[in-house]
């Protein structure tokens, strides 16, 4: 059964040495990915130690640190608290629940959040060189009773805005956990239990993954907070089966918007620094459905199909900001676009469930998940990595502008009798080394997939931001911002797909704010493909519509009037949110 209301379902210490003592934050993957490796681009942990010790015989509300036995993920610049003498022990806030996410067959990744809180009676709160201590456990009882799997201990701090990612290993493959994160100083002091799973191995054959039951992936994209509440997260997690939620991009978006008249009024201003960023998932990770869902069972992700950085996002820029003089001067903090995407990559790593992919690239997130030999999850970046100049609105017929001598920007709709850049986008869309992931990316892919049919998967599903298929909008046979504007790299996926005779592939979409069910297949192919019996497709795309984002065609729309709307030979669904299929 396939829903299409809001979101998809698919079913198929004592230290002896300063080396020593860097134990205990390594634990905490936040303060390493997305940097670890790069001493260069990290936090300097000797100044850190340095700076803790100096303070730290003057503190109170602490504790001795050296019990403690540190297992964290490593954050975006490396952050290391491990010598720490102290901790905290005035309490704790666990903010934001727990969350878990990129599982594999013997591990998952836990988070949490968890603020210092004022001991009673005071205001005191620590000293930035102070961390909080937290231990965490994992177990397949759901009331953590006997044994747990695998427990330890990590550091937070301010420096990564007191989030903290661990690694849980020597786990079960396809199995069901509870996990719970508890106050080091104080073991009364607990999150809420979250619900996570591992995968299967990958040999596991396909009738025996999940025990032979059926295996439900819940599928999001463009959840705008201004524009309403994340019921969409919140049925997921208390009225499915899900066990994988899966996001395809725009989690955040950068800008403000009006949501004051239904109390979603966003906080801050258009975002540029690593405090906008972590404002912003800070706020939207107070939702009571988003929360449910990342209470209810790992995550996997793509970022930034676009907002999460800013509008139209490509590999030098944006709709509003690039690293040109002019470019810069969209926000007051001065932020040039690689600011704005290094601070938003910084965030991201913080307050999400991801796994750094390798140390040698640090804004890599494209990444594949063997489940059993059921399925190959591959999730790709089509946005961020590698992706070249996309529709900006000043250099498309629809949003075209002129920029008189202040450099003001002025709307032109009528490109007829006014110059303007109008089709630029349009002239480069078949070049033939225009390229949406850019080539390194794009050789992994194809090689996934080739292994992927070589290994035995029944299954090839396909996590990436935008559609795939061609698009007929308003009787103009392209979509700029999406593959439609990178045709000759999409004849490349499809031809890769027919030559090697891969099958049973399936591409997940979002971004569009509307559901789509497309046959996969060359743009016009009368010889091989018939669109009315799906004859000659090499696989499917389903793209589900946003978690809260407006539709450009409109809102309840009819299925009939949708069917209007959808004529190219391919696609043979549209709905906006009102609707879904079975």
């Amino acid at each position: 059964m396939i829903y299409f209301p809001l979101f998809l379902l698919l079913t198929f210490f004592h230290f002896t040495s300063c080396r020593a003592t860097t134990v205990l934050l390594d634990r905490n993957l936040v303060y390493g990915s997305p940097f670890a490796g790069h001493s260069q681009s990290a936090i300097d942990t000797r100044e850190i130690a340095k700076r803790h010790i100096a303070h730290a015989r003057r503190q109170t509300g602490t504790e001795d640190a050296s019990p403690f036995v540190d297992k964290h993920y490593p954050t975006f610049y490396g952050g290391d608290f491990s010598n720490s003498p102290t901790i905290w022990k005035g309490g704790l806030n666990f903010t934001h629940s727990v969350a878990s996410g990129d599982p594999f067959n013997t591990s998952v990744l836990l988070w949490t959040r968890a603020v210092p809180v004022s001991p009673s009676n005071t205001t005191q709160l620590p000293d930035q060189s102070i961390p909080a201590c937290l231990s965490f456990a994992i177990s397949t009882s759901p009331d953590l009773q006997g044994e747990p799997i695998d427990t330890g201990e990590a550091f937070t701090s301010y420096d990564v805005d007191w989030t903290l990612k661990v690694e849980a290993t020597g786990l079960t493959p396809d199995t069901k956990y509870f996990f719970q994160f508890s106050d080091c100083t104080n073991s009364s002091s607990v999150s809420p239990v979250g619900t996570t799973r591992t995968l299967p191995s990958p040999d596991t054959p396909a009738e025996e993954v999940n025990g032979g039951n059926p295996i439900t992936l819940a599928v999001f994209s463009c959840s705008q907070y201004q524009a309403g509440w994340f019921n969409a997260y919140g049925y997921a997690a208390h009225n499915t089966t899900a066990e994988i939620f899966l996001h395809l991009g725009d989690y955040i978006y950068e800008s403000l918007g009006n949501g004051a008249s239904i109390g979603r009024q966003t906080l801050g201003r258009e975002l540029a620094t690593v405090h906008d960023y972590r404002q912003r998932l800070n706020q939207y990770r107070t939702d009571e459905g988003l929360l449910a869902a990342h209470l209810s069972g790992p995550w996997i992700t793509v970022w930034f199909d676009d907002h999460e950085v800013a509008d139209q996002s490509w590999k030098a820029g944006t709709a509003d900001s690039n690293d040109s003089a002019i470019g810069c001067e969209f926000s007051p903090s001065g932020a040039c676009f690689t600011d704005r995407k290094l601070a938003a990559v910084r965030a991201y790593h913080e307050w999400m469930p991801i796994r750094q992919v390798t140390v040698d690239d640090k804004l890599r997130i494209w990444r594949n998940f063997e489940i059993g030999k059921l399925l190959d999850l591959t999730m790709l970046d089509t946005r961020q990595y590698d992706r070249d100049i996309t529709d900006l609105y000043y250099n498309t017929g629809t949003y075209a502008y002129i920029i008189d001598s202040q450099l003001h920007q002025f709307p032109v709709h009528d490109c007829d009798h006014i110059p303007c850049p109008t089709e630029f986008i349009n002239t480069l869309a078949a070049y033939p080394n225009r390229s949406l992931m850019g080539f390194e990316q794009e050789k992994w892919f194809f090689n996934t997939l080739s292994q992927s049919q070589d290994r035995g998967a029944a299954w090839r599903v396909v996590g990436q931001q935008i559609v795939f298929t061609q698009l007929n909008e308003s009787g103009v046979c392209k979509s700029n911002d999406a593959w439609d504007g990178y045709r000759a790299n999409r004849e490349r996926v499809l031809g890769y797909l027919y030559e090697n005779k891969i099958n049973n592939t399936i591409v997940l979409s979002g971004d569009s704010h509307a559901n789509w069910a497309s046959d996969l297949a060359h743009p016009n192919d009368s010889t091989r493909y018939d669109p009315l019996t799906g004859q000659g497709a090499i696989g499917v795309e389903f793209a589900g519509t946003a978690v809260t984002s407006g539709s450009s065609f409109g809102t309840d729309i009819s299925p009939a009037a949708a069917d209007v709307k959808s004529q190219h030979a391919q696609c043979y669904l549209l709905c906006d949110e009102k609707h879904h299929i079975c």
